[in-house]
């Protein structure tokens, strides 16, 4: 008898050992596991014997639903684990600035609520899924500062609700999707800086009417003129279009007018104001591609794969 209460014991103990934790909490568990160093104890709370993650550090709930993982600069060293897309009300995930490497999981993207996804500042690589697509409510995209590789997913011209579109300083190579301008109509802030994006500046970027700022697309390999239509963009956006193989005279219209040299230098085939460097009469007009792009020998100017030199992001 004495074994038999002893064993109902253990049962019963063992049974609410597995199910005191929901299945939220075990989808972080696993995040958790996957983390090999976490040298200022920033999980230190998540436990298994808690009845749900919400008080755990980094973790917010809203109605016992997880739906924000926000631990940055904590010096995390791990990769993501696929279990993230299982949290169905996930909104909002901020890992930046931490350790991790490895590529990005495609089963995250099940996360279809997404709205924020901040990575910048780790050592991910790889290519990047195209579930993008079935993001609709992301709004904020910030994958700078890693090895990622490869090109733009097209479906990411699907996430229209987008305002921050950061991927500068990255090895991403390839042209920009088709839709690009058209899509994307809500961005606010693009910065495709420090990449080997090649191919022409869609005409249809000039599109974007929320632009802010700076548009970044400098240090790629695009050829080709520069379309008039970026200067349909709002005037106060300043385009930086330095260290590229652009060619061509620089249109003179709207956001691209009364601009200074140092938007435009490090591409020897543009020519006109506000240049020095006079346009021939057999130079192709702004407004139609050059057939056949210019392809300086001294390219690149500095080593991508350091940076370039370019600061980086504060750590705020």
């Amino acid at each position: 008898m004495f074994f038999l209460i002893l064993l109902v014991f253990v049962l019963f103990n063992s049974h609410g050992l597995v199910s005191s934790l929901n299945n939220e909490g075990f989808a972080l568990m696993s995040f958790k596991q996957s983390i090999y160093q976490d040298p200022e104890g920033s999980l230190s709370n998540w436990n298994s014997s808690d009845e749900t993650p919400c008080s755990w550090n980094g973790v917010t709930c809203k109605e016992q639903k997880v739906v924000s993982v926000s631990i940055p600069k904590k010096k995390l060293y791990g990769f993501l684990p696929s279990s993230l897309g299982s949290l169905s009300n996930l909104r909002h995930v901020n890992l930046r600035n931490n350790r991790f490497f490895g590529s990005l999981p495609a089963e995250l993207f099940q996360a279809q609520g997404l709205q924020s996804l901040v990575l910048y500042g780790n050592a991910l690589s790889g290519t990047l899924p195209n579930e993008f697509g079935k993001l609709k409510y992301l709004q904020s995209l910030d994958l700078s500062q890693n090895f990622f590789n490869g090109s733009i997913p097209t479906s990411i011209v699907q996430c229209k609700r987008l305002r921050t579109f950061d991927l500068s300083q990255n090895n991403f190579t390839g042209s920009l999707p088709d839709g690009f301008g058209t899509g994307l109509v809500s961005l606010e802030k693009l910065d495709l800086s420090f990449n080997k994006f090649n191919g022409s500046i869609p005409s249809d970027i000039g599109n974007l009417s929320s632009l802010q700022g700076t548009v970044d697309l400098s240090h790629n390999l695009f050829t080709g003129s520069i379309p008039a239509s970026l200067g349909n963009l709002p005037e106060k956006v300043y385009i930086d279009l330095t260290y590229n193989n652009l060619s061509g005279p620089i249109p003179q219209n709207g956001a691209l007018m009364n601009r200074g040299p140092t938007a435009f230098i490090g591409n020897p085939g543009l020519c006109g104001p506000p240049l020095k460097n006079p346009c021939s009469s057999s130079t192709p007009s702004a407004s139609s591609p050059s057939s056949i792009p210019f392809l300086p020998s001294n390219y690149p100017p500095q080593d991508l794969n350091n940076n370039g030199g370019k600061t980086r992001k504060e750590e705020d």
